[in-house]
C-alpha cells in the first residue's frame, strides 16, 4: 500500500517537501520498484520508491516494517547507498557526476532510543564536526514512536498516521483519501478478476462438457453403423448386441426400420 501511494507523485513529492524542509518542482520515477544487483553472486534489493527531482536529487523512500537484529538496518543503508551509486554511475562518467542522494527509511518502531522523529546522518569528520564530508549523500530515519518536538507538525501528523492515529492534517487527510481509492480500485479490481476467471471456468466445463457429449453421441453413432452393417451381412442380433454394447431391443429395431435392406 505504501508503494501504492507514493507512486502518486503529488503525494511523494509533499511528503518529501515536508520532511526535508525544501521545495521541489518536479519528481520523476526513475523506476517503479527498482530492482538492483551488482553481480550474480550478490544480494540484490528492491527500492520501494526510487525517484529523482528537478534538481537531480534522488530520493529513496523505504517502509521498515520490522527492526532487523544488530546492525542490519543500519548496514542496510549502506548497501542501499552503495548500490544506488552503481546504479546512477555509468561506466566511464566522471566520479563528480554522482547525484546527491537521500536515503528515507520510515520506521513503525525506535531506530535508536532517543526519542526523535527524525535522524539525520551526514558524514563529518571526527576530529573537527564543522567539516562536513562533501560527498551528497544523507542517510534519514523517520520515527512513528518519537516523543520529542523535533519535526513540523504535518510530518508529526504523518508518522502518526503510519503508526495507526488518525488526525484532521490536511496532508494525512490527503493520503487517507488516495488510500481509500486504492483500497476501492482494488477491491473492484479482485471482483473483476473473480468474475472473469469465472466466466472462464465455467466456459472450460461447458466446453468439457460439449466435448464428452459429442464423442458420446460420435460412439453411440459409430456402433449403430456397424450394427446395421452386420445386420446386412445376416450377422445374428445377439451376437451384435455382444459385439456393439447396444441392446438387442435396439438392434431389433433398426432391422425392423422402414428402409433397412439386406444385402
Amino acid at each position: 500500500m505504501f508503494k501504492l501511494i507514493m507512486s502518486r507523485k503529488r503525494i511523494c513529492k509533499k511528503m518529501l517537501e515536508k520532511i526535508l524542509r525544501i521545495s521541489i518542482d518536479d519528481l520523476v520515477y526513475i523506476e517503479d520498484e527498482k530492482s538492483m544487483k551488482a553481480s550474480y553472486d550478490s544480494k540484490g534489493v528492491r527500492l520501494d520508491v526510487y525517484v529523482k527531482d528537478d534538481k537531480h536529487t534522488v530520493y529513496n523512500i523505504e517502509m521498515q516494517v520490522r527492526k532487523p537484529e544488530n546492525e542490519g538496518l543500519y548496514k542496510r543503508t549502506r548497501y542501499y547507498q552503495s548500490m544506488i551509486d552503481g546504479d546512477l554511475l555509468k561506466a566511464g562518467v566522471d566520479y563528480d557526476e554522482l547525484n546527491p542522494t537521500y536515503i528515507i527509511f520510515i520506521c513503525p518502531f525506535e531506530p535508536f532510543h532517543e526519542g526523535r522523529h527524525m535522524y539525520t546522518f551526514r558524514n563529518y569528520c571526527t576530529e573537527d564536526k564543522d567539516i562536513e564530508l562533501q560527498d551528497g549523500t544523507v542517510k534519514l530515519f523517520l520515527n512513528t514512536k518519537g516523543t520529542m518536538d523535533d519535526v513540523e507538525p504535518d510530518v508529526k501528523a504523518f508518522l502518526e498516521y503510519v503508526d495507526g492515529v488518525m488526525s484532521p492534517d490536511e496532508f494525512v487527510q490527503e493520503i487517507d483519501e488516495a488510500i481509500r481509492n486504492v483500497k476501492t480500485q482494488e477491491s473492484e479490481r479482485v471482483r473483476y478478476m473473480t468474475y472473469t476467471l469465472k466466466l472462464k471456468e465455467e466456459r472450460k466445463i461447458g466446453h468439457e462438457a460439449g466435448f464428452r457429449e459429442g464423442m458420446e453421441k460420435g460412439t453411440q453413432k459409430g456402433k449403430l453403423e456397424d450394427a446395421l452393417e452386420m445386420l446386412k451381412d445376416g450377422v445374428a442380433v445377439e451376437k451384435i448386441a455382444k459385439y456393439t454394447g447396444l441392446s438387442p431391443d435396439m438392434i431389433t429395431a433398426l432391422k425392423q426400420a422402414p428402409g433397412f435392406v439386406r444385402e
